[in-house]
């Protein structure tokens, strides 16, 4: 059996704006309609939601493919894809 894999919401980064200290949860499924975010769509399935607490205010890249080895942020990976 394997296992699951994500759907790829988009072959590339978010750019987003994030604000320090602030708690967010990142989609880890590829399903949510408000990506990069999770909207609850995981439920049922194998996935559940990332969550994180941005370190600081400003411009992060988070991973849009689902496939980063550094969740959330993008690491380069949907170059393979």
């Amino acid at each position: 059996m394997t296992d699951p894999v994500p759907n790829i919401a988009q072959k590339g980064p978010y750019a987003v704006e994030l604000e320090a200290g602030k708690e967010y949860y990142w989609c880890q499924c590829g399903n949510s309609k408000h990506q990069p975010f999770c909207d609850g769509s995981h439920k049922g399935g194998p996935f559940l939601p990332v969550r994180f607490t941005a370190a600081e205010t400003g411009t992060a890249y988070l991973c849009g493919c689902k496939r980063t080895g550094n969740k959330p942020y993008c690491d380069g990976t949907h170059k393979t894809l």
